[in-house]
């Protein structure tokens, strides 16, 4: 059922002051239906007749289709002759002056990828080849919509990207945190970004999805809603970067000696376990300390605890290709572990962090055109159009096409051409020969190199140039579907609040009714509950090129169900007041040091505590600057004198509440009760350990390793209901 605007009721409460209330733009009332015009692979076109509003190129050329690019046939590659896609990624390549226009929030650290298993039966790039072979690599994470002075904590997506220095040149896997993409054409890139971006007028809000503009496109749209229901999950709220996986998102060709090819996608696989933190915990950590994902790569380079992620692939071939229910060129779709296995083939370790944070991590400079011989494309559309756009952007970002010789781009192997001059150039070609064929014999130069040199798979390419969008794209929700079926019940309930606080956060109900449309396609369960949470009426289901299939559950794209085993690489908050246990606090840092967990002590003072033994004991933090949310797990361990000055002060009463609401496990003693109950934590769940005993600390720290005691979040959280989601 259609629900009403609100165009007409100034007289009625809003929930907000009615002068600031904003007033909805002409033709915002309600629509009774959601029949946009289709394309061929179920892309949205708005469509004129009227020559004064019709898009035209810079150069006032008009366009009659601005959602595909131009290509060889429905699944063939994108054509360089395309101007209007060239002109349009060129100008938004060209948007920002010098900072990144997506990903410019961003943290690096060097490190060493180890080759385990050897690829060389399907490629002839050397890195992939030689079990034991050590490559350099760079590492740089990211946020995507926020600038570079925004907070790491945002709802967000996380780039991933990996330059290996190899012996045949540099080869980047510019990846996410995420398998798919919100978009299947690269012509679509300004506007997604553009949308997600701060609303132009007003430039807010920064690095949020939580607004009209992003909305309205994603409703518009329907091939955004796989990517929708990742980014609605707590995969965008990582607990750090160390926690994440990496996908390089696309498929690529793996070409062997013999010239056979065989398609790949790449995966990051953490070493360190799966794991987010909470919405709530991410506002307030943004609040305690915004560069909280930075502060603990950086640290725990630092300490020596390496971050590690296994290097997988999933190898497939034509056959197994076209046996497939979706397209693998489509960037919007994933290939599920269960249906074609991960093989893990190597190890990265992060072991160095950088010197200078402009000098590399600003600097680098990632392409995903950066292939060595063995390595080749895919017809993937998104991805030929990242091949176009990267190195784009990189020669306006960095001043010129001389980036390569900034040290943190530049090859560890031999570097020989004729290229030479431009902005910036720290060397050039020696001699007298810059051009070639020449004469110049042995002194003439580097030649070409048919044995060794990178050759481009011969893919057979047939078809009609047309703007179009393959029909094997155009089933748009079956595997946002999948997705939501296999997370936990935890997990999905989580999917229904963001999407009940990111539509909350839209004006226009128009829009937000547009999203739940989409919703129905993926789980009526999940539409109405973020409908109930909305107030508002069911809409009639969005239009979809192709019916829901109900594809099997994927348990690999589980945060919960994958995460770690123990507390390793986690860190406890350890509350101490003057007159603490010696005995308890000794055996609770033994316990966690034995697993390898880190931990620190919150106090009432920086300068710390005296223990009951006379023991002087330093703070890393303060009360009222270490907050629970910058920890895993917490232990309150004051004295019966602290106790009752902790239960006055507000601060400690949020550390104790905001651990309980959080869902995390609480170690105590006897004496934290006091405190207990002057924050309202009154109810007792088996997420409480109390520790009476030093030996009791080791059950506790075992305990930990499951991160979060997640029944409580039913009994804590007003919209507690969990998902109706039928599997």
């Amino acid at each position: 059922m259609a629900t009403k605007s609100s165009k007409g009721d100034a007289g009625k409460l809003k929930g907000e002051t009615p002068a600031k209330a904003p007033p909805l733009p002409a033709g915002a009332e309600m629509p009774t239906h959601y029949a946009e015009p289709q394309g061929h692979g179920g892309e949205t076109h708005q469509t004129t007749e009227d020559p004064a509003r019709t898009m035209t190129t810079q150069q006032g050329v008009p366009i009659a289709d601005d959602q595909n690019s131009l290509r060889a046939g429905e699944r063939g590659p994108t054509l360089l002759e395309d101007f209007i896609l060239r002109e349009k990624i060129f100008h938004f390549d060209h948007e920002r002056i010098p900072e990144r226009v997506v990903h410019a929030r961003g943290y690096g650290a060097h490190g060493v990828f180890e080759l385990t298993d050897s690829l060389a039966d399907y490629t002839r790039a050397d890195v992939l080849s030689e079990v034991g072979q050590q490559t350099e690599v760079f590492v740089r994470f990211s946020t995507v919509a926020g600038n570079k002075g925004s907070m790491d904590l945002a709802r967000d997506v996380r780039g991933f990207a990996v330059k290996f220095y190899t012996k045949q040149g540099n080869w980047d896997i510019v990846g996410n945190n995420i398998p798919v993409f919100f978009i299947q054409d690269p012509i679509k890139f300004p506007d997604l970004v553009h949308a997600v971006k701060q609303e132009p007028d007003r430039a807010f809000p920064q690095a949020q999805s939580a607004h009209d503009n992003y909305w309205d496109f994603a409703s518009l749209s329907p091939e955004a809603w796989h990517m929708v229901m990742w980014q609605m999950s707590d995969r965008t709220i990582p607990r750090s970067f160390r926690t994440m996986e990496g996908f390089g998102v696309h498929s690529f060709r793996l070409v062997n000696a013999e010239g056979k090819s065989t398609f790949v996608k790449f995966h990051w696989k953490p070493r360190q376990g799966l794991q987010s933190v909470l919405w709530n915990e991410a506002v307030k950590i943004n609040g305690a300390d915004p560069d909280f994902h930075r502060r603990d790569l950086w640290q725990a380079i630092e300490g020596g605890d390496f971050p590690q992620w296994d290097l997988g692939v999933q190898l497939f071939d034509q056959e197994t290709a076209d046996k497939l229910p979706f397209d693998h060129l489509d960037s919007t779709k994933l290939i599920p572990e269960e249906d074609v296995p991960v093989r893990i083939i190597g190890t990265l370790t992060l072991n160095r962090n950088v010197d200078n944070f402009f000098a590399s991590t600003e600097q680098v400079a990632f392409c995903t055109q950066n292939v060595v011989p063995g390595i080749d494309f895919s017809d993937d559309p998104l991805l030929h159009g990242r091949n176009f756009s990267y190195l784009d952007t990189q020669l306006k970002r960095l001043g010129g096409p001389n980036f390569t010789h900034i040290p943190v781009n530049a090859p560890r192997c031999p570097v020989m051409n004729f290229q030479q001059d431009g902005h910036m150039a720290m060397h050039n070609p020696k001699g007298r020969a810059n051009y070639e064929p020449n004469s110049w014999g042995p002194d003439g130069g580097p030649r070409e190199n048919p044995t060794i040199g990178y050759r481009s798979y011969p893919a057979e390419v047939q078809g009609t140039k047309q703007r179009i969008r393959a029909e094997t794209f155009s089933d748009h929700y079956s595997q946002a579907r999948q997705f939501l079926v296999s997370q936990l019940p935890i997990e999905q309930k989580h999917i229904g609040d963001a999407l009940v606080f990111e539509l909350s956060k839209v004006e226009r109900v128009d829009i937000r009714a547009r999203a739940v449309s989409h919703l129905r396609l993926i789980d009526e369960g999940l539409a109405a509950t973020v409908a109930d949470g909305l107030g508002l009426d069911l809409p009639e289901p969005a239009k979809a090129a192709k019916p829901t299939l109900e594809l099997s559950p994927s348990p690999k794209l589980s945060i919960v169900a994958n995460g770690p085993k123990d507390f390793k690489g986690r860190k406890m908050g350890i509350l101490l007041t003057d007159g603490s246990s010696a005995e308890l606090f000794a055996g609770l840092t033994k316990a966690l040091d034995a697993v390898g967990g880190l931990w620190e002590v919150v106090a009432p003072k920086i300068g710390g505590v005296t223990l009951d033994d006379g023991t002087r004991v330093a703070a890393k933090q303060k009360i009222d600057g270490g907050p629970s949310v910058l920890y895993d797990a917490v232990a309150v361990l004051p004295s019966s004198a602290g106790v009752a000055m902790l239960a006055k002060d507000a601060t400690a009463k949020d550390f104790v509440a905001d651990a309980f609401a959080h869902c995390k496990f609480i170690g105590h003693s006897a004496d934290a009760e006091a405190l207990f109950q002057a924050a309202g934590v009154t109810d007792r769940d088996e997420g409480f350990i109390a520790l009476g005993k030093a030996k009791e600390a080791k059950a506790f720290v075992a305990k930990c390793g499951e991160l979060r005691f997640w029944p409580r979040e039913l009994e804590v959280d007003l919209d507690a209901a969990s998902l109706n989601v039928s599997a």
